[in-house]
C-alpha cells in the first residue's frame, strides 16, 4: 500500500508547492517522475488483471504469429508475440506498456495549468486503477491522451494516428476519433467517418460478440461492474464544473467542444449504468482526461469565486480521501494489495 500512497503524496507535494499558474515545470523533473513511474507501474506484479496478462503472455509458446492475432487487439498480440520469440520475458511487456502509458499521460499533462494538479488528480484511479488494472486499456487510453494533446496543437492527423494506435490495444478507443472530428470544423466526409468510428468501437467492443450473448450479460443478468455507478459519477463532477464555468473556459481556452462533448458523453453515461454497466464503465475510461484537465484549471477557472490556493487544497483532499477509501474498502482491492514489484518484492 505505500507504493501507492508515495506516486499520491508526491504528486500532491508537487502541486503545493508550484505555482497555482504554473504551465510549465523543469523537464527533469517530469523525466524522473516519469521514469520513477514506469518502474513502480512496469515491473509490478499485482494489480487487477496481472495474472491474466502473464498466462496470455505464456499461451504465445503454443501460438503461431497467425494464431497470436487472430485473438484480439493487434498491437497488443504482436508486442506479446515479439517479446517471448526474443526471450525478453513478460516484463518487457509491462515495461513497455508503462511507457506507452506514462509518456501519453505526462505529454497531456504539460499542456495542461497546474499539471502537478493534474497528476495528483491521475494517480488514484488513471494510474493506480486503470494502468495498474487494464493493461490494454491504459495503453490506449495514454496514447489518446497523446492524442489529444497533439489536437490541442492543430496536430489533426497525429490525433487520428495515435487514437487508431490506441485501438490496436483495445478496439473502443476507436470512439474517441469522433470527438476530435466533431471539435472542429471538418467536412461532412469526416463527420461520416467519425460516426463510423464511434459505431465500430461501440459493435467491436460489446455487440460484435453476438447480440443474443449482449443481451444475456448486459441485461438480463445485469452484468454490474462493482463501484461503476461511482466511477462514472466521478466524471460526472467535472463535467458540472466545465457547464458551470463554461463562460470563462470559452474566454480562456479554446478547446470548450472538444471538451463539452466528453462532458456531456459522461453525464450520458450515468443512464447507461443501471441497464449495461460494465460497457458504461469501460467506456467511461476514456473520459478520464476530463477530470485531469477540469480539475488542472479549476483553481484559475473559479479564482474570482475562491483563491486558487484553498481550490488546490480542496481538490487533493477530495482525491485523497478517494484512494483512502478505495485502498480500505474496495471490493477488489485485493488484487493490488500487498503491492509487489520484481526489484522490490515485498517491500511495500
Amino acid at each position: 500500500m505505500t507504493a501507492y500512497w508515495l506516486m499520491y503524496l508526491f504528486a500532491a507535494g508537487g502541486a503545493i508547492m508550484a505555482k497555482t499558474n504554473q504551465t510549465r515545470s523543469s523537464k527533469n523533473a517530469w523525466m524522473f517522475v516519469g521514469f520513477a513511474y514506469i518502474l513502480i507501474i512496469g515491473l509490478r506484479m499485482s494489480g487487477g488483471d496481472w495474472p491474466n496478462y502473464l498466462r496470455r503472455f505464456n499461451q504465445m509458446a503454443h501460438l503461431t504469429l497467425n494464431e497470436a492475432l487472430q485473438v484480439k487487439d493487434i498491437g497488443y498480440q504482436l508486442l506479446s508475440y515479439y517479446m517471448y520469440e526474443w526471450g525478453l520475458g513478460f516484463f518487457a511487456v509491462t515495461l513497455i506498456c508503462a511507457i506507452l502509458s506514462i509518456a501519453g499521460l505526462i505529454i497531456f499533462l504539460r499542456r495542461q495549468i497546474n499539471p502537478w494538479l493534474g497528476l495528483a488528480v491521475s494517480v488514484p484511479y488513471l494510474i493506480i486503477v486503470v494502468y495498474m488494472g487494464y493493461m490494454r486499456q491504459g495503453v490506449a487510453l495514454g496514447l489518446i491522451m497523446w492524442g489529444i494533446a497533439a489536437l490541442q496543437r492543430g496536430k489533426f492527423m497525429h490525433f487520428v494516428t495515435l487514437v487508431v494506435l490506441a485501438s490496436t490495444f483495445h478496439k473502443s478507443a476507436i470512439i474517441m476519433i469522433a470527438f476530435g472530428i466533431f471539435s472542429g470544423k471538418r467536412g461532412k466526409l469526416l463527420k461520416l467517418i467519425g460516426i463510423a468510428a464511434a459505431v465500430a468501437g461501440v459493435w467491436s467492443a460489446f455487440v460484435s460478440s453476438g447480440a443474443e450473448e449482449l443481451w444475456t450479460n448486459y441485461v438480463d443478468a445485469q452484468m454490474q461492474s462493482q463501484g461503476a455507478m461511482i466511477r462514472v459519477l466521478l466524471n460526472a463532477i467535472p463535467a458540472f464544473l466545465l457547464i458551470y464555468f463554461r463562460k470563462e473556459w470559452q474566454r480562456e481556452f479554446n478547446d470548450y467542444k472538444f471538451w463539452l462533448m466528453i462532458a456531456l458523453a459522461s453525464l450520458a453515461s450515468i443512464g447507461l449504468v443501471s441497464f449495461a454497466s460494465t460497457a458504461a464503465d469501460r467506456m467511461a475510461l476514456y473520459f478520464l482526461p476530463l477530470q485531469i484537465v477540469v480539475f488542472a484549471r479549476l483553481p484559475f477557472l473559479a479564482r474570482k469565486k475562491v483563491p486558487p490556493r484553498i481550490t488546490i487544497y480542496l481538490i487533493l483532499l477530495f482525491y485523497f480521501t478517494i484512494l483512502f477509501v478505495w485502498l480500505n474498502f474496495a471490493a477488489n482491492v485485493r488484487f493490488w494489495i500487498p503491492y509487489r514489484n520484481l526489484m522490490f518484492m515485498d517491500l511495500f
